[in-house]
């Protein structure tokens, strides 16, 4: 009866959830609780009667070098990034480990352990030694991690071929796990247009450098990002280009940007030249002047007529109105004329 139960309890524990081995959900389970205490601030009384339960889990896990590679990775962020480590949880649950499931399992990890305490030991010694010599002090905050090659994960690496500005994003996620669009936005003091080719070019095609959330092809101002911790390539040289520019859409766009101008141009000099004129011999004659650049629409004429025309002296003003052919318009300085000549030409 035992035995079976024990091997009921086995396949149990040793089932996937989610795509993940239970391995590596005990590995994560054992990350969150080596944090400061996980989520929950647990006591210390709390946190070694976790970690013993943990050990006792594991010793029905099939894979237990899965485990432990799992925990090798993890304990190395939590070394080198969590200030709130406490060495003496890291300490005390590779003990149980080293106890439970022999040397081999924990050697490396206990060698991380080690360098980093000898680190902080010889930070410390370096620290006092520029107190006592302030002549030789960089004049910056200085710290060296020497780490054993052989205890630590190793990582493929990747040359990566990118825009500066592309940089200028990655750069921001050493300093944060998570950043939103606005954030980004806030410390690049990038236009909207160029930071969202940006994100897509990281986030949404070839090369996923960094996840987003939520996921969909397209940026948009609410999205966040993290950097992609399983980021991989078969290449080692990695090119990740710009999405090309619309340069049909954006000659488009430039182009309507710089036909008001030339319209209002046209239709003052036209007006300087002539002084007074029919409305619609001011609309032909400024479709003959624009005819060499593009064609112009009678209706869009006359919007930039009435526009202009506000320009005008204010004594002017109430005589610029449609009588039937005639239309008096006035605009700019040099332009003035005498209101009763405009009368009569109105009555005409």
């Amino acid at each position: 009866m035992d035995r079976a139960l024990k091997e009921a309890f086995e396949v149990f524990c040793n089932k996937t959830v989610n795509g993940s081995p239970s391995a590596e959900i005990l590995a994560s389970f054992a990350d969150h609780i080596l944090r400061k205490g996980g989520s929950e601030k647990l006591s210390d009384e709390v946190i070694e009667e976790t970690l013993e339960k943990v050990v006792k889990l594991l010793q029905y896990v099939i894979d237990k070098d899965v485990f432990a590679e799992f925990y090798r990775k993890k304990l190395a962020r939590r070394l080198l990034f969590d200030r709130g480590t406490n060495d003496d949880h890291e300490r005390s649950i590779l003990s149980k480990l080293k106890q439970q499931f022999g040397a081999p399992l924990t050697s490396k990890m206990e060698g991380m352990v080690t360098d980093v305490v000898l680190a902080k030991e010889h930070q410390s010694s370096f620290q006092e030694y520029l107190r006592n010599n302030p002549d030789v002090h960089p004049g910056l905050d200085f710290t060296v991690t020497v780490l054993t090659t052989g205890f630590w994960p190793s990582y493929k690496w990747f040359d990566l071929s990118l825009p500066s500005e592309m940089a200028a994003v990655l750069l921001l996620f050493n300093a944060s796990e998570r950043l939103s669009y606005s954030e980004i936005v806030a410390q690049l003091n990038l236009a909207h247009d160029d930071l969202i080719r940006l994100l897509h070019s990281l986030s949404c095609a070839k090369y996923k450098i960094l996840n987003k959330e939520p996921s969909s092809k397209s940026i948009s101002q609410s999205d966040s990002f993290k950097f992609n911790p399983n980021f991989t390539d078969k290449m080692r040289r990695i090119k990740v280009p710009l999405p090309p520019v619309d340069e049909r859409k954006k000659v488009i766009e430039d182009v309507d940007k710089d036909r008001p101008y030339a319209i209002d141009a046209a239709i003052v000099r036209i007006m300087k030249s002539r002084k007074v004129i029919t409305h619609q011999q001011l609309i032909s004659e400024t479709i003959e002047q624009l005819s060499r650049m593009f064609k112009a629409e009678d209706r869009i004429l006359e919007t930039y007529i009435r526009n202009l025309s506000a320009l005008a002296s204010p004594v002017i003003e109430p005589y610029l109105r449609d009588v039937g052919f005639l239309h008096v318009t006035l605009i700019g300085r040099g332009c003035k004329l005498d209101p009763t000549l405009v009368s009569t030409l109105v009555e005409r």
